[in-house]
C-alpha cells in the first residue's frame, strides 16, 4: 500500500518553543498517521495529514470497554543534523503482540515502520536538536464500531501522532522518590500486564494520584497475591543493584517487556557485569539496605530512559540510595543516549536512519492526495477531523 501524504496549510514552527521546557507530551507535531481497518477490506488508506482532533460516536466500542493498545518511541537528532529512530522494530514487534492480546487484527509490520519514517520526515523539523529532547511517536489502535455489547470490534482505526519531548520527570534527572504501593494491584497473572493497553494504566492511576499527594513522584507495584515481589515501577521497569548484582524481575506475563530494558540487560551482558532475572522481595531489599549491599536502584524507559531513584517508601520506612560515583546507571544512560544521538557507534542495528524521500531523481516523491477529510470509518463512525 501506498502511504498518501497531505501536507498542512498552516505550517507551524519548533522555533516557538522553548526547548529547554519542552516537558513531556505538552506539544504536538503538524502531522499525523493513520490507517483504518474494515472487517471486509482489511486494513486500508494509510495516510499522512494534517494534525487535527477526532470525533467519536458516544456508542464507540472503546469508549466502554477499552480495546486500545499504544506504543511510545522516540527519533533523535544528531549532530549531522540527520534524524534517527531508535529501536522502531522492536516497538513495532511489542505492538503486534499487544494487538492479537486485545484481539485486534495483525497490521503490516512493514508498512507501519515506512510510516514511521515518513511521518518524522514530513515533520522533522520538529525533532528538536538539543541533548536530552527527541521527537516522541505515539502509535495508538482503537476499536471503531458504535454497538454497545461486550465483544471485540469489527473495524479499527490506527494513528500515530509524535510530540517534541524533553525529560519525562519535571525534575529532570534529580533522583525519584518512589511508594511501594501495599495496596491495589496493576496486574494479575494471565491479565493483560504484559501488554501496552489503556486499561493497564487506567489501573494505575489512583495509586499514582495517592502518592503524589504524598510526595512522592511515583509508584512500585508489588505481585498482586501477596504484594511482597517487586515488578515494575507505574512508568517504567525498575533495576537493583545488590553487592555487586545487576538484578530485575523476570518477565511473566505481569509487566512489561520494556525495550529500553533490553538494551539494558544487553549492555550489562556485554560488560560482563554480574545480572539476576528473578524474583525479589521487598524484604531482600531492605535487608540489602540495612546490610549497606543495596548500592543503586534505577528505572528504565522509553521516556525515563535510566532515571536514579534516591528513595523508596516501604511499610512506614524509607530506604535512602545514594548513588556511588561512576555508577552502573550513569554508564548506562551515557551509552544509550550515546547512541541514541550517534555519538557512539551502535554495535546492535538499534538505530533506523530516516532518510529523505526522493523519487530517483532528487526530487521529493511525497504522493499528495486530494483528500481534505479523514473519515474513520463510514458507516460506523463520525470520525472527520
Amino acid at each position: 500500500m501506498k502511504i498518501s501524504i497531505i501536507p498542512t496549510p498552516q505550517p507551524r514552527t519548533l522555533a516557538s518553543l522553548n526547548q529547554s521546557e519542552l516537558g513531556f507530551g505538552r506539544h504536538f507535531a503538524d502531522h499525523m498517521f493513520l490507517m483504518t481497518y474494515t472487517a471486509d477490506q482489511g486494513w486500508q488508506n494509510p495516510r499522512i495529514e494534517p494534525y487535527r482532533p477526532i470525533g467519536f460516536e458516544p456508542a464507540n466500542l472503546t469508549l466502554h470497554y477499552g480495546q486500545s493498545i499504544f506504543e511510545g518511541l522516540k527519533a533523535f537528532r544528531w549532530q549531522d543534523g540527520s534524524v534517527n529512530l531508535f529501536r522502531p522494530v522492536d516497538h513495532i514487534e511489542r505492538f503486534a503482540r499487544s494487538a492479537h492480546r486485545l484481539c485486534i487484527p495483525a497490521f503490516d509490520k512493514d508498512l507501519l515502520l515506512e510510516a514511521f519514517k515518513k511521518l518524522v520526515y514530513v515533520d522533522r523539523n520538529w525533532v528538536p536538536a538539543q541533548r536530552g529532547t527527541a521527537l516522541y511517536l505515539r502509535p495508538t489502535i482503537i476499536a471503531a464500531d458504535n454497538a454497545l455489547g461486550v465483544r471485540p470490534s469489527k473495524n479499527y482505526l490506527l494513528f500515530v501522532i509524535t510530540s517534541p519531548v524533553g525529560s519525562y520527570y519535571a525534575k529532570g534527572m534529580a533522583p525519584t522518590r518512589i511508594l511501594v504501593e501495599e495496596k491495589y494491584s496493576r496486574a494479575a497473572f494471565g491479565g493483560l500486564g504484559d501488554a501496552k493497553t489503556s486499561a493497564n494504566y487506567a489501573a494505575s492511576l489512583l495509586a499514582a494520584e495517592e502518592a503524589k499527594a504524598k510526595g512522592f513522584d511515583q509508584v512500585l507495584w508489588l505481585d498482586s497475591q501477596t504484594h511482597s515481589y517487586v515488578e515494575e515501577v507505574g512508568t517504567m521497569n525498575i533495576f537493583f543493584v545488590i553487592d555487586g548484582v545487576l538484578i530485575t524481575p523476570p518477565l511473566g506475563g505481569t509487566i512489561l517487556d520494556g525495550i529500553t530494558r533490553r538494551s539494558v540487560i544487553t549492555l550489562a551482558n556485554e560488560w560482563g557485569v554480574p545480572f539476576e532475572e528473578r524474583r525479589l522481595s521487598m524484604d531482600e531489599v531492605v535487608e540489602a539496605s540495612e546490610k549497606g549491599t543495596l548500592q543503586e536502584v534505577f528505572g528504565s524507559g522509553t521516556a525515563a530512559v535510566i532515571s536514579p531513584v534516591g528513595e523508596l517508601f516501604y511499610k512506614g520506612r524509607s530506604i535512602s540510595i545514594e548513588e556511588p560515583v561512576n555508577s552502573l546507571r550513569e554508564k548506562l544512560y551515557r551509552t544509550i543516549t550515546g547512541i541514541q544521538y550517534g555519538e557512539i557507534p551502535d554495535g546492535h542495528d538499534w538505530i533506523v536512519r530516516v532518510p529523505a524521500m526522493t523519487n530517483g531523481n532528487g526530487n521529493n516523491s511525497m504522493n499528495h492526495s486530494s483528500k481534505e477529510s479523514v473519515e474513520m470509518i463510514p458507516g460506523h463512525a463520525s470520525a472527520r477531523m
